[in-house]
């Protein structure tokens, strides 16, 4: 290690602890750790640059041990990122630019949101995936996407199981251009590793046929350089870099627990600072530092962002690529709606179908104008109807294909998709039973704290799933997902309104939207409208003459509420059957609007929907749902069981008159 590289790691080091320290809050284990590594990275290998944090073909960094924090954003302020020495002294601080753990749309040139440990690693696997199928997409592919994926990880992130999920994948599909950087320190917050892990890693990467790198010191800057040098040069496999560090380097209590997430202080950070030959007062940054940044990092990142507008300059004026070049632009922007088809297909009066069918007959329909749209389930496609009819397999051998076969990876499909939506130029689903959602739930909520648009197709959405009983029917989870901030959940009520759920997800731009899937047939009703799905409720089926309560259904319910209806007007009372699929849209319409569909107070509207009821009061008084787990018998038999008839519904209304 020469003297400047020396210099810098002392800086960023130093700066860490003060970071920490002034906000007496952090961690500065793994950031002083792991200090040499990401130097390393930025100064020697990564291509991005602050002059346009996210011009497309830049390496992608995802700290999958968000903790670190301090690390990151010290990297960013040396780089030149809009992080001023200020907002160092802000370090999780109310609104400042420092969160406690990084947050994507926040901090410039934060690449992911992360810090739930192991997410970041699956994330990254996503953002590998969609550099290969972005490169893929156009003829000019390698001029406008091809480029690194690197990730930093502690032995937390190995732990949990995502990771693993995650690192068979990214084996699986033989990711060459995905780097993951592990920092071996052997120390987790509660003790030493050995307390709870004793797992060969290596091995468990080789068996996941990955190649395997390991630095003996962590603070040799020439040994992780040629490591990462090797692992660039791989036609085969991603490379895990097992860094074997030192937590908390330099403090007094550095190898335990002690320093993991608690500052050093004044007195040991000072005494840290000077065994790294760094005299100064605090928050200090040697010009030569800035400099040094500058002609690495800041040269080759503005080199290569030259070389990619000029590339995208040359494509604009070629007549033979303009059609494609623009695609590209549009799509990178998330400009979905001149692609999607301007009418709906022609309906069936008097069909009946599944709305997993029918979102299965969308995806199809769709595809042919969204060149960009990727995805699959896990392990379910032909259960949840999420392949493309004339698609093929996205593989290790084919990177064109758009169906992805996930695995039995409920967790990392999810998060891997957040990391294909961070990455850009692709729309993407997944596909799950319902009940599975649980398996996904820490991803779909880091999708829509990250602003994403993911979509997630959620089948056998309830008690109809029948003999495979309450272990696979859902009861709770719609509830669970209305209930994450920026999140649009739609439970359609038949294929028009299918469609129109399609439409919506696909135009979203900044949230995430799960699609809920019924198993069995629902029958197409007369006046339903997947454009008025968009407005998250609205009148399906009209009282006779003036409504004496209002039946406000989702989903498979609807069709049964206009049955019920029917019963209620022979018995002279009067209802109106109001069809709402998706509260967070409803909830954003204005008042004149949600009065004239809910008419009447809540003491004269019943909420029907076979999940339990939780929620359901801000619209009905009375609530017929399902607030115990179901049961294994035919689905008939089990709607008569728990009262999911029209004469039930019909019966409760009546005792409301």
């Amino acid at each position: 290690m020469n003297k400047n590289d020396q210099l810098a790691i002392a800086t960023i080091r130093s700066l860490c602890i003060d970071t920490i320290n002034k906000a007496n809050s952090g961690h500065p284990g793994m950031a002083l750790g792991s200090a040499p590594a990401l130097y390393t990275l930025f100064t020697k290998h990564l291509v991005a640059t602050p002059k346009d944090s996210k011009w497309f073909n830049r390496d992608r960094f995802v700290l999958s041990a968000g903790h670190a924090s301090a690390l990151l954003y010290t990297m960013l302020h040396l780089s030149g990122y809009k992080i001023s020495m200020d907002d160092m002294k802000q370090f999780r601080q109310i609104d400042s630019l420092t969160p406690g753990h990084p947050e994507y749309g926040w901090t410039d040139g934060v690449d992911a949101t992360s810090g739930p440990l192991g997410q970041g690693i699956s994330q990254a696997v996503g953002m590998a995936m969609a550099e290969q199928m972005v490169n893929k997409l156009y003829s000019f592919g390698d001029e406008v996407c091809n480029h690194y994926t690197y990730a930093l990880c502690g032995d937390g992130c190995l732990q949990e199981g995502i990771s693993q999920e995650a690192i068979s994948l990214a084996g699986h599909l033989k990711l060459n251009k995905m780097i993951l950087l592990y920092d071996a320190n052997q120390v987790t917050l509660d003790g030493a590793l050995d307390l709870s892990f004793s797992e060969q890693v290596k091995a468990r990467f080789l068996a996941s046929e990955w190649d395997v790198l390991e630095v003996a010191d962590g603070n040799d800057v020439d040994a992780i350089d040629a490591a990462i040098s090797k692992a660039k040069k791989s036609k085969d496999k991603p490379t895990m870099i097992m860094i074997h560090t030192v937590i908390g380097y330099g403090s007094a209590k550095q190898g335990t627990n002690k320093v993991h997430g608690n500052p050093l202080g004044a007195e040991d950070g000072k005494a840290a600072k000077l065994s790294y030959g760094f005299d100064h007062e605090d928050f200090y940054v040697p010009q030569e530092v800035y400099d040094l940044f500058a002609n690495t990092f800041g040269a080759r990142g503005e080199k290569a962002l030259k070389a990619y507008n000029d590339a995208l300059a040359k494509l604009a004026a070629d007549k033979k690529t303009k059609d494609e070049y623009d695609r590209f632009v549009s799509l990178n922007g998330v400009d979905v709606d001149k692609y999607l088809p301007g009418v709906y297909p022609d309906f069936v009066e008097g069909s009946s179908t599944s709305t997993r069918v029918a979102s299965g007959k969308a995806l199809n329909y769709l595809m042919l104008s969204m060149p960009n749209l990727f995805g699959g389930s896990a392990d379910v496609a032909g259960s949840v109807m999420t392949k493309l009819d004339n698609g093929a397999n996205f593989d290790a051998n084919n990177r064109e294909g758009h169906n992805i076969n996930w695995g039995i990876r409920e967790f990392a499909m999810a998060s891997a998709q957040n990391g294909m939506l961070l990455h850009g130029g692709v729309r993407s689903y997944v596909g799950a039973f319902f009940v599975f959602s649980d398996y996904m739930k820490p991803a779909i909520r880091m999708a829509a704290l990250s602003h994403v648009p993911a979509i997630y197709l959620l089948s056998h959405d309830s008690i109809a799933v029948g003999e495979d009983g309450p272990t696979h029917q859902p009861i709770e989870q719609l509830a669970m997902l209305r209930s994450i901030p920026n999140m649009d959940v739609i439970r359609p009520a038949d294929e028009r309104e299918t469609y129109g759920a399609w439409f919506a997800a696909l135009q979203s731009k900044n949230h995430p939207t799960a699609i809920i899937l019924s198993r069995q047939n629902l029958p197409l009703l007369k006046e339903s409208d997947g454009e008025a799905l968009k407005r998250g409720a609205y009148v399906v089926s009209k009282e006779a003459k003036k409504a004496d309560f209002v039946l406000i259904a989702t989903g498979s319910e609807v069709s049964l509420a206009v049955a019920a209806q029917a019963l209620l007007l022979e018995k002279g009372i009067d209802v109106r059957v109001v069809s709402m699929p998706c509260w967070s849209y409803f909830e954003k319409q204005d008042e004149a609007y949600k009065n004239s569909v809910i008419n009447l107070p809540k003491a004269k509207c019943v909420s029907i929907e076979m999940l339990s009821t939780f929620g359901w009061a801000k619209y009905a008084d009375t609530n017929i749902g399902l607030d115990q787990f179901g049961a294994s018998a035919p689905a008939k038999d089990v709607f008569k069981k728990f009262n999911f008839t029209p004469e039930f519904v019909a019966g409760v209304v009546e005792k409301l008159k």
